[in-house]
């Protein structure tokens, strides 16, 4: 009678509990486990990929020499992507001399009105474009975002981090998150609409 060993279940908080009492190869699976994801992450953010590793490394070093650190109120990949964006926003401000806007700006989070004019968009996408032309517009519309909207698009629509999570992690309050969403959101589907009316599309529903 031939066994099948199962694959290991991934267990987050006995890795950490393990880490944190000096065992290398707990911290280790916890580095191979995340390692994709924060790279993915500090890439949307500071459009690089030698800035983006740089911030790989120094997120998992720091995460290691301050995991005593981590009291465990919240899940841990929560407070790496903390330490991830603060290290990616310090590579950004270090490029602070374009012309974007510097991120310690106050940005209005108040309840206004935003109005735009969009296009309705009828057509199906991939009608049109492959999937890789898809990705490669709608990254390069999300990397035309300023800073602070970036972030939060990036932690809350590709991270899928809920809207507790994403304050948290930038210590925002869940209202400025809000605020800070909807005009990335509605930016971007501003760009998309110009992107794709200069080809001669009518109109497309992506966000």
């Amino acid at each position: 009678m031939s066994t099948t060993s199962a694959t290991p279940v991934f267990d987050e908080s006995a890795l950490v509990t393990a880490a944190k009492s000096g065992d290398m190869t707990a911290f280790s699976d916890l580095v191979q486990h995340y390692d994709r994801r924060v790279f993915r992450m500090a890439k949307q953010i500071t459009q690089n990929d030698d800035d983006a590793e740089d911030v790989l490394q120094e997120t998992f070093l720091k995460a290691y020499t301050h995991l005593a650190d981590f009291q465990g109120n919240s899940k841990f990949y929560t407070w790496l992507v903390r330490i991830a964006v603060n290290e990616a926003l310090m590579k950004l401000r270090k490029r602070r001399s374009d012309r974007t806007v510097p991120l310690d700006d106050p940005i209005d989070t108040g309840e206004d009105e935003v109005v735009r004019e969009i296009a309705v968009w009828d057509q199906n996408p991939e009608d049109t474009y492959s999937r890789e032309e898809l990705a490669s517009i709608l990254d390069q519309a999300i990397q035309s975002l300023k800073p602070a909207y970036r972030t939060v698009f990036v932690l809350r629509d590709i991270e899928e981090m809920s809207i507790e999570e994403t304050a948290e992690t930038l210590n925002l309050s869940i209202s400025a998150v809000k605020s800070r969403l909807l005009r990335a959101r509605l930016q971007l589907r501003e760009k998309l609409t110009r992107q794709f009316k200069k080809k001669g599309d009518d109109a497309f529903a992506y966000l």
